[in-house]
């Protein structure tokens, strides 16, 4: 099975990726990219408690990820793959040989240098430009918050 869901949401392991989105999709297997949680067992220890039972939890690296995409991209499981940056995604797919074929941008909330580009979507014009790039490489980029809203298209995001 391909990976379900390969999610930029910068609150990283929350009710609404859990449930939300991971009831639906029945997800195994929950993949958090981040170099610095990684590194960090208390922060691995507090985002555990909001994964449920019955689904694992790895905590990986951008290096360590980008060796086990196929892995995972053939694994059984049903997986979500969650980065907390368009950065950290962005080099996921540029290292995944086209593992990676599809990003949804969930929660990227606001800050200086971002400019709203939906509700929950505040993204930096280097942001835009690397999610451009995917786009034009041939990864479906798209914009929602959960499963039952309709998803927006990187074109209609940036209008």
């Amino acid at each position: 099975m391909a990976l379900s869901l390969c999610r930029v949401d910068d609150r990283l392991l929350h009710g609404q990726v859990v449930i939300g989105w991971g009831v639906p999709l029945q997800v195994k297997l929950l993949v958090l990219v981040d170099d610095a949680v990684r590194a960090n067992q208390w922060e691995q220890e507090i985002y555990r408690m909001a994964v449920p039972e019955g689904v694992a939890v790895e905590f990986t690296t951008v290096a360590e990820a980008a060796g086990r995409l196929r892995a995972w991209d053939s694994d059984p499981r049903p997986i979500f793959l969650l980065t907390g940056d368009v950065a950290t995604m962005t080099a996921l797919v540029d290292r995944g040989e086209g593992v990676i074929r599809r990003v949804n941008l969930g929660g990227i909330h606001g800050g200086p240098g971002r400019i709203e580009r939906a509700r929950y979507i505040y993204l930096t014009e280097q942001e835009e430009r690397m999610l451009q790039r995917l786009a034009a490489a041939g990864t479906v980029v798209t914009a929602q918050d959960l499963p039952t809203s309709p998803a927006i298209s990187l074109a209609q995001l940036l209008g």
